[in-house]
């Protein structure tokens, strides 16, 4: 098995050639770009607070949200994650600056602070296993193809097929770029606030090399029935097509390697299910850069985010590789021998054929709140 952060020739790996060609390596196992939010998360709240009154919350995080959540979460995990995004110069954007570069080791020499740009801030409340959220946020001042121009050399970049093609007519988008180099795209989706769910949304999947919608969003837009008949309808588009169905599980087929796999979700109490597919979405690009079997890609992806749901919030959620291997630790230790427990202990056996490097088994959650600045000495 092949260790996180080492090279493979295998499966979609091949494709990808480890982004290397006439440019060079890859700087980078994962580009991304999106918008950063400071995501202020308060928790044990019994309920949500009705309309005029002051309810106290127990706890209180806060953390780097939105693709932050990916980010970290990939960074978590061993890959080499660069991140382009716009920060402000007010305390909000130094903060999520500093956590993301300095905490979490994601490189931002694609990202820009900007003069009197107010930060993203998403308000959070989560209570008996759901979330209510309020965001205040401006456009950022310069479209993604403005700020990245041509992306650092990767091996792969995960978009969001709604927003990250946008370019002027005629020109190459820094997805096109990327994928030039060599890089595997990776493709998700927002909800559709219109419900209109138009195929056309689907086009960029040409250009893609996977597809990872949750099972409404593959539903509505196959316009099928079944979570499994939206998969075959995606397969016909997209090399790897992932559908994710939360306390189901996920499905998914791989053209490339000629396989078709499905995973339960594991057994958890979830209290808050922010950022649970983004770490679901990093567990499979690792497991797919390193040419995994698409059965232990999955099971890796519902590991990481049976761990983060029960946890509270966002990237301060998303597991490292050192928490993985504790809880695997846990389970072949454990007593008694009931059909669950030895179906996980199938299921992950190849966890016990990593070899993980010192620095990835320490990568391990992490709390996070605005604190003070240290003042230099005079």
């Amino acid at each position: 098995m092949t260790e996180p952060g080492a090279s493979t020739t295998d499966g979609a790996a091949a494709a990808a050639g480890g982004a290397s060609g006439a440019g060079g390596p890859a700087a980078f196992d994962l580009f991304l770009h999106g918008t950063v939010f400071l995501d202020l998360i308060f928790t044990g709240l019994s309920t949500f607070p009705p309309p005029g009154v002051e309810t106290h919350a127990s706890g209180m995080g806060s953390s780097p949200g939105g693709i932050a959540n990916l980010a970290t979460a990939a960074s978590r995990l061993g890959l080499r994650t660069s991140l382009a995004a716009a920060f402000g110069d007010d305390v909000y954007g130094e903060f999520c600056w500093r956590t993301l570069a300095d905490q979490e080791g994601i490189d931002l020499s694609s990202s820009r602070t900007f003069e009197g740009w107010h930060s993203p801030v998403t308000v959070s409340m989560a209570t008996q296993g759901d979330r209510s959220m309020v965001t205040h946020a401006h456009d950022a001042p310069l479209a993604a193809n403005q700020m990245i121009g041509h992306p650092p050399r990767s091996r792969a970049v995960v978009v969001d097929l709604g927003h990250d093609w946008s370019t002027e007519p005629g020109e190459p988008s820094w997805v096109d770029l990327a994928r030039a180099d060599g890089a595997l795209v990776f493709a998700d989706i927002g909800w559709d606030e219109t419900q209109e769910w138009s195929r056309s949304t689907l086009e960029p999947l040409a250009s893609c090399h996977a597809f990872v919608p949750n099972a409404v969003e593959a539903m509505a837009y196959t316009r099928t029935d079944t979570p499994r008949d939206a998969l075959y309808a995606l397969a016909d588009l997209v090399p790897l097509a992932v559908v994710t169905n939360g306390p189901h599980g996920a499905m998914a087929i791989d053209a490339t390697t000629g396989e078709e796999a499905e995973v339960p979700a594991l057994r958890v109490p979830a209290i808050d299910p922010t950022g649970a597919g983004d770490v679901f979405v990093s567990g499979l690009v690792l497991g797919t850069l390193h040419g995994w079997p698409l059965a232990d890609r999955l099971a890796l992806g519902a590991l990481c985010s049976a761990l983060a749901v029960q946890q509270f919030g966002g990237s301060l959620a998303a597991p490292g590789f050192g928490d993985v291997l504790d809880w695997w630790h846990g389970v072949t230790a454990a007593e008694g021998q009931s059909a669950y427990l030895r179906s996980l202990r199938r299921r992950y056996a190849f966890l016990d054929g990593l070899s993980v490097p010192q620095p990835v088994r320490e990568r391990r959650w992490a709390a996070a709140t605005i604190g003070r600045v240290p003042r230099p000495l005079d």
